[in-house]
Parts: structure tokens; C-alpha cells; sequence
């Protein structure tokens, strides 16, 4: 098996091996790594899909970006720790599913990535004998599934970023009760100045000895999980040969770029839609062919979509042709025909996450959350708009659990998750800083001195 390389978005001439890539997290020009091949699957190992479990899909799925870098039986027994809870495809009414991907130990679809990251990066990690930080940014959910991915690993700290005021109780304690190796601190300021932080730690030179390196879907090893379980949506509903619909909540785009990266290794896909809230920086972009980040991002119910300027636009640029920058500028544009052969963008306010949400629960008796509500908002403004198609799946990101008050007012019902309710009762532990630089990097030096 040819070893798969990795370049940076940038164009930085060296290239990378998956081990290389996932370790870096992010490429010494800023840039993201992107795979320099994405293998296309044969059409009849996608149809025997449909007889895997989901750790032998993702397998099959991610063996060739790891190569020969872990070997197969430990990848095998890796992806099977990862994976230890179900997927479940729900029917709303015929033809059209939630795939709910809520079930992992955060209850949050951000647990299929985490887990794969946090077993790899430890396996690399014993094997070289060294330690690392990771630092990484949140806009909701990453943190708690990344906390807990490397919660109590030997040899890793976890640093998280957190907007203060822009996520929900139950999210901020999923980062803020573990302790131990874990060090969430509370920015004031947006998820992309948390995010802009972060990226700017990684080119410190005065930083390189903590080893540091990123959770979020800027890291590769983040990204690819992603793919897998657009495979087993399809192998579980199309037909043979059936072609599906996928609805994406979209925030920071990883899980939309997972969605290509499948598509390009053989998904049958008839299209995607990129479902983002009031921060339509992207939506704008393929009506217009202009890109303007939203500064500051605005503020909405589905908080882990707060995202101004997502920065899996620089990998989705680059799989159609184009190059933006790690700030937004956009030095060569995309194939944008193509991207609307692909994708259907579409925005949906605060008052249609709401509406969605009312009207899946007293018409289907499904309850949905704020972000799994944009993407069934989403689909139907595609059914309606454009086209009506079977099968269609929308992804629910995370429990109904995570977001009591909106649900609780909208339809008088508490939803209730044991894993979730009982962090009301736990005790908190997490540090401040402003969107200042130098607020981060002395709470770094005051963290692991030692390690400088």
C-alpha cells in the first residue's frame, strides 16, 4: 500500500505522513493538511457495507490514510474501543431519516472523531516515548468530546477554549468537572477569537517545547472519522445504486468536508446541504462568488454553529480548485459551478430553528435540538426549493439533553439524558482570559512552566 502524503492549504512544498500530520495539527505556514490523494473505494467493497458493523466500515474507510503507520490488528482493536455505541437512523416519514449521532459518551456527534483522534495520538505518543499539549477551541461540543477522549491518558494534557458567554451550562460542565489533565478556560470574547488564539500559539517559537497541537477539525485526524459515518448511513438506506441526500448542520464545516471527502471515495451522493445558521458567511459565498467573514460571528441558539469564519473553508476551497488563506482572503477561487453541483447552502434564522423544532415534535413526536433543527430546516427548504428525493438523511448533532431551556419552552417537556442531568450536581474548575494573546500564553507558561 502507497503511503498517503499530506499538504498544507498554504502551499508549503513539504509534504507529511498521516502520523506527521495528526501530531502537527496544523501545518508550519497555518495552513490545514489535506490529503494529496483521496482513495476512491471499489463500488463492490461499499455495497458489502451494508453486512459491516460501524468499526469495520470505518476500517475499511480510514485504512488508507493511516497506511501502514498502525498496524491492522491494532487499528481494528483501536476502532472498536472508539466505536462502542450505536448510530441510530430514525425515520420521520417515508423517505426522508435522522441519522442520530448523539450517542457517544458527550452525546454529541463531535465523540466519532475525538475518540479516533485520542486513541491514535496516544498510540503515536508511547511508541516516541514523549508528551504533549493539545490546545484546541470550542464553539460548544468539541471541548467536552475531546476532554473526555483524552481525559486520563498518560502523556497528554488538554487545554480548551471556550467562549464564556455562548455556550450552555450543560456544555461548559462537560469540560469543567473532570480535572486531572484537562484545563478549560473561559475566553471572553467569540468562538473565533478562541480559535484565533489557538492558530497563533502553534507558530510560537517560544511555545515549540510544550508540543503542542489542535482537537479541532483543523486537525486531520478530526477530519477523517468524519467521513465514515456518512458510509454507513448509505449502506444502511440507499438501494442498490440509490444515490442519498445529506442535510449538514454547519458550523466550522468539519463535518460537511468529512461529507466530500466520502463523496470523492465513491458515497452514492446526490447532493449535500450545507445548513449554517444567521452566521451565512458561506451561503452569501455561493450566491454571490464573494467572501466576507461575519466579525463578530453572531450569537444563536445553535451556539456550536456560532462560526464567522469556519476554517474547513480553506480544505473545501481546496478541493475545488481554490485557495483561501488561514484569515479568510480568498487567493484563488473555487470552482464555484462545481461546489453548486455539490451543495446547497442555505441559512436558517433563530425564528425557522425554533419553528422546525415545535413542528418535528407535535407532527412526528421527535424531539430535535437547535442544531439537528438547522439541518432538518435545511432539508426541507430543499425539498421544497429545489427537489424532492428519496432517501434523504439529516444529521442530529447532539442530545436534545444539552439544551433544556430552549425545548422546555418551546414544548414544556424536559428532555432528560442520565449522562447529561447528572452533571448539574457536579462542582466546577476552569480558568479567565480576555481574547488578549499574551492572557493565553502566560496561563500556558503558569500551566506547564516546566515544560519550557
Amino acid at each position: 500500500m502507497n503511503p498517503i502524503l499530506y499538504f498544507s492549504t498554504n502551499g508549503d512544498p513539504q509534504k507529511v505522513d498521516f502520523k506527521q500530520a495528526l501530531l502537527a495539527g496544523q501545518a508550519p505556514d497555518k495552513g490545514l493538511y489535506m490529503p494529496e490523494l483521496i482513495p476512491r473505494l471499489d463500488a463492490d467493497l461499499i455495497a458489502s457495507f451494508s453486512d459491516m458493523t460501524y468499526p469495520e466500515i470505518a476500517y475499511e474507510v480510514l485504512r488508507p490514510y493511516v497506511g501502514e503507520l498502525i498496524h491492522e490488528d491494532r487499528l481494528i482493536a483501536l476502532l472498536k474501543d472508539a466505536y462502542d455505541f450505536e448510530v441510530p437512523l430514525e425515520e420521520v416519514f417515508p423517505g426522508k431519516h435522522i441519522m442520530r449521532l448523539d450517542r457517544g459518551p458527550t452525546c454529541s456527534f463531535k465523540d466519532f472523531a475525538a475518540r479516533f483522534m485520542g486513541r491514535t495520538i496516544e498510540h503515536f505518543l508511547k511508541e516516541e516515548g514523549r508528551s504533549m499539549v493539545i490546545l484546541t477551541a470550542t464553539s460548544g461540543d468539541t471541548g467536552s468530546a475531546v476532554a473526555h477522549a483524552f481525559y486520563g491518558l498518560e502523556k497528554i494534557d488538554v487545554v480548551v477554549l471556550f467562549p464564556r458567554d455562548e455556550v450552555t451550562v450543560r456544555q461548559r460542565k462537560q469540560m469543567t468537572t473532570l480535572g486531572d489533565n484537562v484545563h478549560p478556560l473561559a475566553v471572553r470574547g467569540k468562538f473565533d477569537d478562541c480559535q484565533a488564539l489557538v492558530k497563533r500559539a502553534f507558530t510560537d517559537p517560544e511555545l515549540a517545547r510544550m508540543n503542542l497541537s489542535s482537537a479541532n477539525s483543523i486537525n486531520i485526524g478530526r477530519l477523517l472519522p468524519q467521513a465514515v459515518y456518512y458510509f454507513y448511513a448509505a449502506s444502511r438506506l440507499g438501494p442498490e445504486g440509490g444515490r442519498l441526500v445529506f442535510s449538514v448542520p454547519s458550523g466550522n464545516f468539519g463535518d460537511l468536508m468529512g461529507g466530500l471527502i466520502a463523496m470523492r471515495m465513491g458515497l452514492p451522493m446526490r447532493r449535500f446541504i450545507a445548513a449554517t445558521n444567521e452566521n451565512d458567511e458561506f451561503p452569501r459565498f455561493m450566491k454571490t462568488g464573494v467572501y466576507n467573514p461575519i466579525r463578530p460571528s453572531r450569537n444563536c441558539i445553535s451556539n456550536a454553529m456560532n462560526v464567522g469564519h469556519p476554517s474547513n473553508l480553506a480544505r473545501l476551497f481546496s478541493l475545488y480548485g481554490g485557495w483561501m488563506d488561514e484569515t479568510g482572503v480568498v487567493k484563488r477561487a473555487p470552482d464555484l459551478a462545481a461546489m453548486k453541483g455539490d451543495l446547497f447552502a442555505v441559512s436558517i434564522t433563530d425564528a425557522e430553528t425554533r419553528v422546525a423544532m415545535k413542528d418535528v415534535y407535535e407532527r412526528y413526536s421527535i424531539v430535535l435540538e437547535p442544531h439537528g433543527a438547522v439541518g432538518w430546516a435545511g432539508l426541507m427548504r430543499y425539498l421544497h426549493e429545489v427537489e424532492d428525493w428519496n432517501p434523504c438523511v439529516s444529521l442530529e448533532t447532539a442530545d436534545p439533553a444539552k439544551f433544556p431551556k430552549e425545548i422546555v419552552d418551546l414544548m414544556g417537556i424536559e428532555p432528560k439524558r442520565d449522562a447529561i442531568s447528572s452533571l448539574d450536581l457536579l462542582v466546577e474548575s476552569y480558568g479567565h482570559i480576555g481574547d488578549d494573546y499574551g492572557e493565553l500564553k502566560r496561563e500556558l507558561f503558569s500551566i506547564f512552566g516546566d515544560r519550557t
